[in-house]
């Protein structure tokens, strides 16, 4: 029986000192293993804000990520904000003169811009610097400058972005991703 149990214990022991690792490791040991790292998850507002632009048809969906690097970039109150201005003033880039690349209404829609990128980074910024930073910080507040005669642009810019944030996919695969 006491050859069992020595048994027993020895093979206990073997198991604890090969299995587990060894206390004696230094930390300089630990430090240098190489650190995993992880790709960054893609931003879902991006995914949200291009399926809703390619729900309601507009030519903007492919720039959903500029859309969100622009606000992120000029500290914008909602990221929502401008893609919502285009639905009040040129349904989501549908009703533009041609090639203005111009959803936003600027000189009655008469501003012409090289491309999309150019139209987002523009206006982004000119939100930033002649409104936000001049004290409009709602959109109520923008909208007497952006639309002054306009008595609904800031209930339908509201309406909007109300409408990107409530935004789901009826894709059944994309549904049953998100349980």
């Amino acid at each position: 029986m006491q050859k069992i149990l020595t048994t027993i214990s020895i093979l206990i022991l073997l198991f604890i000192l090969v299995a587990t690792p060894s206390w004696g490791v230094s930390e300089a040991g630990q430090s240098a293993t190489r650190p995993v790292r992880l790709a960054p998850l893609p931003d879902p507002r991006v995914a949200k804000l291009e399926k809703f632009l390619k729900r309601v048809n507009s030519p903007l969906a492919p720039k959903a990520q500029v859309f969100i690097a622009k606000a992120d970039q000029y500290e914008l109150p909602d990221w929502k904000m401008l893609p919502a201005i285009t639905g009040v003033e040129s349904t989501f880039g549908k009703a533009i003169p041609s090639n203005s690349y111009n959803a936003y209404g600027w000189a009655n829609g008469n501003y012409y811009f090289k491309n999309w990128d150019e139209s987002i980074d523009t206006v982004s910024k000119t939100l930033k610097t002649n409104y936000i930073n001049r004290g409009a910080k709602t959109i109520e507040q923008i909208a007497r400058i952006y639309a002054p005669p306009s008595k609904t642009w800031a209930t339908n810019v509201r309406f909007f972005m109300s409408q990107i944030d409530s935004f789901w996919s009826r894709d059944p695969f994309e549904l049953a991703l998100n349980f």
